[in-house]
């Protein structure tokens, strides 16, 4: 099936629903309507009351997404997100939100940010599906909640927690490529405590991360090195937390993980050498809290966190370089119930630190303090939300930004809201300081974002469609006669997002389409790495203990270059997965990714694994 039918059909799916038969459609409710999200507004806010385009990925959606699967391969199929990863398993990626820049995405780990402040992005692939209970993502520009570089949106990754009684769980597979994973765990709670502790392993031999010619694009790589690109990740997660007063919590919430993958070098040293490189990743994540109920109005949460993303290169089995980023974070956020709506008053601090081997910076530090304030409320069929925001950083003084948003109930099935936010990306260390490269004196990218949305909503359904317009000034490039970096590039970043969510006869559906067009204003070209159109449909269904589901996802051409010369042809991807409960407890699955083994690019150098399979058995006692 083409890329341009799917859409269609999807397409078709919020126009055709309104006017369907809802009780011969849908069975017993899955409720979307009864979710509780936290990333849109830094409080938990009802699904159907949202004022931002956000989509909450839980538990189940990531176990069918394990098995050789990651992370990334997970967002991709996300709406409005874009992945260019530099492999198979382990590689670099990249993640893009609404056509934005792979530095416009802020990642969280249960409310703390993580990634280099050296490249300004997350190392995606060293964060485990292994250890994740539940992924919100908050489209649009959201610096007036989260600071720096939520231009494109915000990544909140929240760890396993432990509810009700002991439990203990466990997992492992096998698959192609040598690939084998394992986890295991324990939970549970009481009046006083809950807890959870789990550890994971995955490995692979991988595929070659480069061909030497790409007969999809006539590129040949003259440093091509034949060998197989592996990758391994070891990883561990825990919390635990007292309850020690009605109202009054604290508790200690981390996640460390860590491993290689091997790559090949498109710049090696000497040039047309084909080298053994290998990059070693530590990354870990941690904060103690206190939450208190000061007043049955007034709940006080303080935090107190610290993140590392630690990376190490090796060439031939030589250490070769190593870089590293430490975060040390602060916050003080108070929630106040009023006679309308509810305040937020927030205080952060985040102290960056960087170390890099191979080169000295004129700065190694930098501080930035923050100052939050918020407001959401209801009136009647009418929704505010206000924020405000003001982060001072060290290294180029005071930035402020807002949103505004509002939203209107017509129906109880229909709800549309409006919203206006400013957001800005401050430049990362080597854009100031790496030598020959960066420029101390580049300011701040800074974005106002628009966006309109539709929903239609009920007890198994959630259709919804969303225009936004991201224009984006004083980008960071480089000047093509110096490759030294300006503040020069203009950006136009608008499109609509088609989404659907629910139960159509029996069938689990998730669907959904995107039309941007991420324009280089001063060039009139696309951005690289941006296709116009892409889209995802996963279908699903149970029959007593099996329960099975396809999956497919589509991307439009791309360009690897500013002037849109060098072409990437577009791809559609099938995946299939099922799941057969053996016994109450014990559940045996599979997965089988790219099914008609489609020959597909992220960049013209780059391989992508063909057809893979992975067998695995699951021991979950009480689900």
């Amino acid at each position: 099936m083409s890329i341009q039918k799917t859409t269609l059909a999807a397409l078709a799916l919020p126009v055709a629903l309104p006017f369907a038969s809802f009780s011969a459609l849908a069975q017993e409710a899955g409720t979307n309507l009864d979710t509780i999200v936290v990333t849109a507004s830094r409080q938990p806010s009802r699904a159907n009351e949202l004022l931002s385009d956000v989509t909450v990925v839980d538990r189940q959606e990531i176990e069918n997404a394990g098995g050789h699967g990651s992370l990334e391969d997970l967002l991709a199929r996300q709406p409005g997100l874009e992945i260019r990863r530099t492999g198979g398993l382990g590689a670099s990626t990249g993640i893009f939100i609404r056509g934005g820049k792979s530095e416009h995405v802020v990642v969280l780990i249960d409310g703390m940010r993580v990634g280099s402040a050296t490249t300004g992005t997350p190392t995606w692939a060293f964060l485990p599906l292994q250890q994740i209970e539940r992924i919100e993502i908050l489209r649009g520009a959201a610096s007036s909640l989260y600071g720096s570089d939520a231009i494109g949106g915000v990544v909140q990754v929240f760890t396993r927690k432990g509810e009700g009684p002991f439990r203990f769980d466990a997992e492992a597979g096998f698959g192609s490529q040598r690939s084998i994973e394992a986890r295991a765990g324990i939970s549970g709670s009481t009046e006083e405590w809950r807890y959870s502790l789990r550890l994971a392993d995955q490995r692979t031999d991988g595929v070659s991360a480069q061909k030497r010619r790409n007969r999809l694009t006539h590129f040949t790589n003259t440093s091509y090195n034949p060998d197989r690109d592996g990758f391994h990740n070891s990883s561990a997660s825990g919390n635990l937390v007292y309850r020690f007063a009605p109202g009054h919590e604290a508790g200690v919430n981390f996640l460390h993980s860590q491993g290689w993958n091997d790559y090949d070098n498109n710049w090696p040293d000497p040039p047309g050498a084909a080298g053994d490189y290998q990059s070693k990743q530590r990354i870990s994540s941690g904060n103690l809290f206190s939450r208190n109920r000061l007043h049955e109005k007034w709940t006080s949460t303080f935090q107190i966190g610290r993140s590392r993303d630690d990376y190490r290169n090796y060439i031939d089995g030589h250490f070769d370089s190593r870089i590293r980023t430490d975060m040390t974070q602060y916050q003080w956020q108070n929630d106040i119930e009023l006679p309308v709506g509810a305040a937020l008053l927030g205080v952060e601090r985040r102290i960056e630190k960087v170390y890099n081997s191979g080169t000295r910076y004129d700065e190694d530090e930098r501080r930035i303090t923050s100052y939050l304030l918020g407001w959401t409320g209801n009136l009647g069929a009418h929704r505010l939300q206000l924020n405000a925001r003001s982060d001072r950083n060290s290294q180029y003084g005071s930035k402020g930004t807002g949103l505004i948003a509002y939203g209107y109930q017509f129906a109880p099935e229909w709800r549309a809201h409006l919203s206006y936010g400013t957001a800005f990306h401050a430049p990362s260390f080597n854009q100031l300081y790496w030598p020959g490269y960066g420029v101390p004196d580049l300011e701040p990218e800074r974005a106002r974002n628009k966006e309109i949305a539709l929903h239609y909503e009920t007890a198994t359904h959630h259709a919804s469609l969303t225009f936004y317009r991201n224009d984006v000034r004083d980008l960071i490039a480089s000047n093509p006669s110096t490759w030294v970096l300006e503040n020069v590039d203009e950006a136009r970043l608008q499109g609509a997002t088609l989404a659907y969510e629910g139960r159509l006869f029996s069938f689990d559906l998730k669907a959904s389409a995107d039309f941007q067009d991420p324009r280089d204003r001063g060039r009139d070209k696309l951005i690289t790495f941006h296709a116009r159109r892409h889209a995802s449909v996963s279908v699903g269904k149970r029959h007593g203990a099996l329960d099975w589901g396809v999956e497919w996802q589509g991307n439009g051409a791309r360009y690897r270059d500013v002037n849109n010369r060098e072409r990437l042809p577009g791809y559609a991807l099938v995946n299939l997965r099922a799941a057969y409960r053996l016994a109450p407890d014990w559940t045996l699955f599979a997965r089988l990714n790219n099914v008609f083994d489609k020959e597909y690019i992220h960049d013209s150098i780059y391989s992508a694994e063909g057809a893979n399979v992975f067998l695995g058995i699951r021991y979950a006692p009480g689900r």
